[in-house]
């Protein structure tokens, strides 16, 4: 072999982000595929693309119904926290039980299945025979058309129409190179599922040097971090990137930072310009997190379960920073292969582990019961009576409608048709189910965002319909304003526990219109104590006002 060029003086070189060693809890898989051979002198792993394809299948299908031991250790911290609210509380204990449920292998854990996020690095003397990217996604394809997961990937069939692609696909892919000896016969992954909410909560800001300052810095992170709202499912994940040689690797950074990829990273800078964690920031950060009474979705102290900051080198006139989160559906796994085999990270088995003995003390306030099968009047009425942050148990029948619903009934109301009789008497519940498993009423069934339907609501409830609306996240101040002036109501679910809500609260499914728009069709759902909490009231009070 060649021996390295000599360096001249003053040369100083560092990887930009030099991690440490690892730390991951691996399971070796049966999964064949994976040989060594010989190469001048040196081994060569050499990887059959149909172990790609296993690998993928078997790592998606993990991580969309279990989750990491210690997320769920941070749940049950809420619970055995006086301090934290009893709303925090019961957030937390919905979430441990829809890991329970979710970790049955049949309901994903979140009804948005999400984007298929492939992130690796390849040795540089390991041989994939044919083509990975190919060979991964089929794994993905495998996986969702297989399993009980969501199809949410849109193509592109011109500028303005799109149609679902069927199976998930395509992947996003980011395989780097891994230089050196240093694992060269090696290949480490990770497998992301990123559901649209959390996604949609990673912002960069092209800032300056001058909020380069301990007090700057803090009062930036708090005003940018309440604008995260909870549409995303907190408690979060909370990753934060300060600087970065390029606006993409800001947010490359932020997403890696998200799922615990650096961890790992040195705590001190060098001249040399890699990346650093800053312990003590992220200290500052979860504190100020803890104090703006947001909390685990409807007021309290569990906004974030954990905060990274991580600050990179930059050009002397940028200054990028990145914010993102990673939400209660914490989706990421790791996964190598190695001349030993294919190993999988081992995520939790058995969540059951992390719930209390007894959960009454853990459920704070008696909920208020309301019968969604009274007439209209007489359910805005009862809801009239009470505050917001109101812990509400649904019973009765509601109505499904999202994204494209919503754009359908729009066009009836403009060619002056009205709206139809099911969305002005019952509740409107903005979600979309995955598939339902076979003996299953329904597949995983929790809310989306709210904020993507605020601009029917004027309209709709103007003519009579939306005036109870149930869903996930914060609305603008056009919502409140017609919750007032028209009488009507929205009502925060949990976001997170789909599977929980599928099987326990959701007792039957059917299509009213639109069959051919899949799972954005208009359902009817009959629901049993379904929980949630009155966000905006009658009188336009609403529990996250200032927030935007």
């Amino acid at each position: 072999m060649n021996a390295p060029m000599p360096r001249p003086s003053g040369f100083l070189y560092a990887p930009m982000f030099p991690l440490g060693p690892d730390q991951t809890v691996w399971q070796k898989l049966p999964i064949s595929g994976v040989s060594v051979a010989q190469c001048d002198g040196q081994s060569v792993l050499r990887v059959a693309p149909e172990a790609l394809t296993e690998l993928a299948f078997q790592a998606f299908h993990e991580v969309s119904h279990k989750l990491r031991p210690a997320h769920l250790a941070q749940l049950r911290a809420i619970l055995d926290d006086p301090e934290a609210s009893p709303n925090d509380r019961f957030v937390a204990l919905d979430l441990l039980k829809n890991a329970n449920i979710a970790a049955g292998g049949v309901l994903p854990m979140c009804q948005d299945t999400g984007t298929a996020i492939v992130f690796g690095k390849k040795g540089q003397r390991v041989w994939v025979q044919g083509d990975e990217e190919e060979a991964l996604s089929y794994g993905v394809h495998r996986t969702y058309t297989e399993t009980n997961l969501r199809y949410s990937q849109m193509a592109p069939l011109s500028m303005f129409e799109e149609v679902n692609t069927g199976n998930n696909l395509p992947v996003q892919f980011d395989i780097l190179a891994s230089p050196g000896d240093h694992h060269a016969d090696e290949f480490h992954l990770m497998f992301v599922a990123k559901g649209g909410g959390s996604a949609n909560k990673s912002f960069l800001y092209q800032e300056t040097r001058a909020i380069l300052t301990p007090d700057k810095l803090l009062a930036f992170l708090e005003a940018k971090m309440k604008t995260l709202g909870t549409s995303a499912c907190p408690p979060y994940h909370l990753a934060i990137v300060i600087g970065g040689t390029s606006a993409e690797t800001t947010l490359k950074t932020v997403k890696l930072a998200s799922t615990k990829w650096l961890d790992t990273l040195p705590a001190t800078g060098s001249k040399a310009g890699h990346a650093i964690r800053d312990l003590e920031m992220e200290c500052k950060v979860l504190e100020l997190s803890r104090n703006i009474g947001i909390g685990a979705q409807f007021g309290g102290k569990y906004f974030c379960h954990d905060v990274r900051v991580i600050r990179l080198p930059r050009h002397g006139a940028s200054l990028p920073v990145g914010i993102g989160v990673s939400c209660s559906a914490d989706r990421q796994i790791k996964a190598k292969i190695t001349p030993d085999g294919v190993f999988l990270e081992q995520l939790e088995s058995d969540p059951a582990k992390y719930l209390p003995e007894t959960t009454d003390e853990h459920l704070g306030a008696d909920a208020l019961r309301v019968d969604l099968n009274q007439p209209m009047p007489a359910i805005l009425a009862q809801l009239s009576s009470y505050p917001v942050k109101t812990r509400v148990m649904l019973n009765g029948t509601m109505v499904v409608a999202r994204d494209i619903a919503h754009a359908k009934l729009k066009e009836r109301l403009d060619r002056g048709e009205g709206l139809p009789d099911y969305i002005r008497n019952h509740p409107v519940y903005y979600a979309g189910p995955a598939k339902t498993p076979a003996g299953y009423a329904t597949g995983s069934f929790g809310p989306t965002t709210a904020g993507r339907m605020d601009s029917y609501v004027a309209d709709f409830q103007a003519a009579g319909g939306s005036l109870v609306m149930l869903a996930k996240g914060n609305r603008s101040r056009a919502v409140r304003m017609s919750c007032r002036e028209h009488g009507g109501f929205y009502l925060g679910s949990v976001g997170g526990p789909a599977a929980r809500l599928a099987q326990d609260c959701i007792r039957k499914v059917e299509v009213l219109e639109y069959p051919e728009l899949g799972m954005e069709a208009v359902w009817r759902i009959e629901v049993e104590d379904f929980p949630a909490f009155i966000v905006i009231d009658d009188k336009g009070n609403d529990f996250y006002d200032g927030l935007e």
